[in-house]
């Protein structure tokens, strides 16, 4: 009888393990744009 609790028991735990490793992950946050570049780390222009 024990064995079939136990065989039971897996199969619930594969079905949950399914289902949660299925499921979409939640959305990221929208990524931060991109600081514009500081005017000391550009190379002045020669004219």
């Amino acid at each position: 009888m024990w064995i079939l609790m136990l065989e039971a028991f897996v199969a619930l735990f594969l079905l949950v393990f399914i289902v949660w490793w299925t499921l979409p992950s939640k959305k990221k946050p929208a990524a931060k744009p991109r600081p514009e570049q500081k005017p000391e780390l550009e190379q002045p222009r020669k004219e």
